[in-house]
């Protein structure tokens, strides 16, 4: 068996850090850091990159890793107390040799299993016990799937609230040829303007400035329609609500020092998220999410990519 067919090898990454790397038979793969559980690359079966990394990413501990799938728990960005995001993507997790029975509907032996529990550190800054347990798998088509299971383990009988995000930077030709699908007049909350709620206009979500924006009871079904690459990103997601878009445009980026002054034209987020309606666990209860990406060469449709297609189909 050739190492390219192995479907789990773990490897070492960037800086020596450990990483999973996960490939289907047909050809796709992705890469998984312990470092925050952090999904690094999701290739297709052409071995194009379908996520965004930062060329100037640090793989540096304790510093976020720039692109690929962050992991945002117990907190989303400023909502709370916490760092920025919370901790949950700058802890080392730890794989799951003994994980509890997932519902699946996939064969794929192209999956990691991983956990995440609260040191004496975190426990000081979130004093609650809990296990989040997270399962990254490849599907045969390569579908990139993530299912987190988070569960209460506290002893001293108080249930916790946090909210979440699966922060997933999207590989772009170029910003100003894509929407957004799936997302047309909804309610959101502007993270530009203090948080105020307004109502979406429109068709389809274009993008010529910075963006910022939580979208409220959004579909289980997401599509980003990449013009200039011919492709289209479908999300399908469950048990969370919200998408966050998000692309910083070129001032806010130049203030970032793992971020390229010129790389926000090649990727956009389009975040599966729990954040207005924050999440309640009573000891011994477990939340769950999950969030499927697809990518799809676009179909057209009288001169424009038709994502109804898309969107109505399974």
């Amino acid at each position: 068996m050739s190492s390219e067919r192995v479907p789990v090898e773990l490897s070492k990454g960037v800086n020596g850090l450990d990483k999973i790397i996960l490939r289907e038979t047909r050809g796709s793969s992705a890469e998984v850091y312990l470092y925050g559980g952090h999904v690094t690359s999701w290739k297709n079966e052409h071995g194009e990159e379908l996520l965004f990394v930062s060329s100037k990413a640090l793989f540096k501990p304790p510093k976020a890793i720039r692109g690929g799938i962050p992991i945002c728990f117990p907190q989303f960005s400023n909502h709370g107390p916490l760092e920025q995001h919370g901790f949950a993507r700058n802890r080392f997790w730890s794989i799951d040799t003994d994980p509890p029975a997932f519902p699946t509907n996939s064969s794929s032996k192209a999956l990691i299993d991983l956990i995440l529990r609260p040191s004496e550190e975190d426990m000081k800054i979130w004093p609650h016990s809990y296990e989040f347990r997270l399962r990254v798998a490849l599907g045969p088509g390569g579908d990139l799937m993530l299912t987190s299971r988070i569960r209460n383990t506290n002893t001293d009988g108080k249930p916790f609230t946090f909210t979440f995000a699966c922060h997933t930077y999207f590989s772009v030709s170029d910003i100003s040829e894509v929407r957004v699908e799936g997302l047309e007049t909804l309610d959101y909350l502007d993270n530009l303007q203090n948080k105020e709620r307004f109502t979406e206009q429109g068709d389809a979500i274009t993008f010529e400035t910075e963006v910022d924006k939580i979208y409220l009871s959004t579909p289980t079904k997401i599509a980003i329609l990449d013009h200039e690459k011919k492709r289209t990103f479908v999300i399908r997601k469950d048990g969370l609500p919200d998408a966050v878009v998000w692309n910083p445009w070129d001032k806010k980026v130049k203030a970032m020092a793992d971020f390229g002054d010129d790389e926000y034209k090649h990727m956009l987020c389009v975040e599966a998220a729990a954040i207005e309606k924050p999440i309640t666990l009573k000891p011994g209860e477990e939340w769950r999410g999950r969030q499927e990406l697809s990518a799809v060469p676009s179909s057209y449709c009288s001169g424009q990519l038709d994502p109804q297609r898309v969107l109505q189909g399974s």
